[in-house]
């Protein structure tokens, strides 16, 4: 794979990238932390446990065809949504791809109306961090106690135009 940012489009999700969802977040989970049960079944099945429920997958696809990067909103309801299941190929991280699959999930939020965005993340991630907080994620006290991620140390919540 020898693409550049330029190549790279944001897509909707569609059956022939239900195994790319799968991959992509299991190799960075796999690498960074443990693959939990949650992990499994949501990436084993994304219509059912994210866009069944008013939710949206995205794929960052290079020039040949290939998905280098994901992210999905998940529906909470109440125009409550969670970015998760963020993910970019090892080759490509550091290029801008989250940058662009991160322009792609907050289009498809406003997009659906959605008036509140969070989401959970590790303080191991600094550049991830580093991306949500380019991009208007603040840094706020988790709203419940614990998180259904063990990994999760880390609660932001979108504010656009600060």
């Amino acid at each position: 794979m020898n693409s550049t940012i330029t190549d790279i489009r944001v897509i909707d999700y569609c059956a022939r990238w239900r195994d790319d969802f799968a991959r992509l977040n299991l190799e960075w989970l796999e690498r960074w932390f443990t693959v939990e049960p949650i992990d499994r079944e949501v990436l084993g099945d994304p219509e059912t446990h994210i866009l069944a429920g008013g939710g949206h997958v995205l794929f960052a696809v290079d020039g040949e065809g290939h998905a280098v990067g994901t992210v999905a909103l998940k529906h909470e309801g109440e125009g409550v949504f969670e970015l998760t299941k963020m993910a970019v190929a090892p080759q490509l991280r550091g290029a801008g791809v989250g940058r662009l699959l991160m322009q792609g999930a907050l289009e498809a939020f406003q997009a659906r109306g959605g008036r509140e965005l969070y989401l959970e993340s590790s303080s191991k991630l600094g550049p991830a961090l580093a991306l949500y907080e380019s991009v208007g994620f603040r840094h706020r006290p988790a709203p419940r106690p614990g998180s259904h991620y063990a990994r999760a140390d880390v609660y932001m919540v979108w504010e656009p135009g600060d």
